[in-house]
C-alpha cells in the first residue's frame, strides 16, 4: 500500500535539496517508503554492516549508507543499503541527495511489494549511474543480483558475491538470511 504523505505540490527538486525521511518522490508525489518489519530492518542492517567491513578491510573506501536519497532519471528514491565510492564520496560527500544513483544499492523486498516495481526500480537505478543493484527477498530466502549486462539469482548454499563494484564481497545466502 503506498501512502502519500504530501498532497500539495511537492517537485524533485525540493526532494533533492530538502528529503525528507522514509520518503521517496515518485511520479510527483512524495510517497512514505513501506514500514519495514523487524526482519527486513534485521537483514538491512546486517547487509549494510558487512558492506561497511568488506569495504575497510578490503582498503577499497567509500562509504555504506541506509535509507539515503539519490535521484534517478525519473524519480527520488531512498536505496535501503547503498555503497558510494572514493571518488564519488570527493565529488557528492556533502549533497543532501545525491544527484545519480549508487554504483551498488540493496533493496530489501517486502511481501507486499510487487515484482515488476521492484525490477523497474532496479532497471531505474541501473539506467541512472548505477552498477550493481542486490534485490534481497527475506521471505524465499533469495538474492538477485542485476548489473546492466546479467541478472543472476542466488539461493540457500549459494554464496552471492558482487559483480562490478565493492569487488571481492561475498556472503553465504544462509549467512545473511540467519
Amino acid at each position: 500500500m503506498i501512502t502519500i504523505i504530501k498532497s500539495e505540490y511537492f517537485s524533485l527538486e525540493d526532494f533533492m535539496n530538502n528529503p525528507l525521511d522514509k520518503t521517496e518522490w515518485v511520479d510527483g508525489q512524495l510517497i512514505e517508503k513501506e514500514s519495514i518489519t523487524l526482519r527486513h530492518g534485521e537483514i538491512q542492517l546486517r547487509l549494510g554492516r558487512y558492506w561497511e567491513n568488506y569495504k575497510e578491510s578490503s582498503g577499497q573506501g567509500g562509504k555504506v549508507y541506509t535509507d539515503v536519497p539519490c535521484r534517478t532519471q525519473k524519480q527520488g528514491r531512498s536505496p535501503d543499503v547503498a555503497y558510494l565510492t572514493p571518488e564519488l564520496v570527493a565529488k557528492y560527500g556533502n549533497v543532501p541527495t545525491l544527484p545519480q544513483s549508487f554504483p551498488l544499492c540493496a533493496e530489501i523486498v517486502s511481501p507486499t511489494d510487487i515484482a515488476e516495481e521492484v525490477l523497474l526500480k532496479a532497471q531505474e537505478y541501473l539506467e541512472s549511474g548505477g552498477e550493481e543493484v542486490w534485490l534481497v527477498y527475506p521471505e524465499s530466502k533469495w538474492v538477485m543480483i542485476i548489473t546492466k549486462n546479467q541478472g543472476l539469482m542466488f539461493t540457500s548454499g549459494q554464496v552471492a558475491c558482487t559483480q562490478t563494484v565493492l569487488l571481492g564481497f561475498t556472503i553465504a545466502v544462509d549467512e545473511l538470511f540467519a
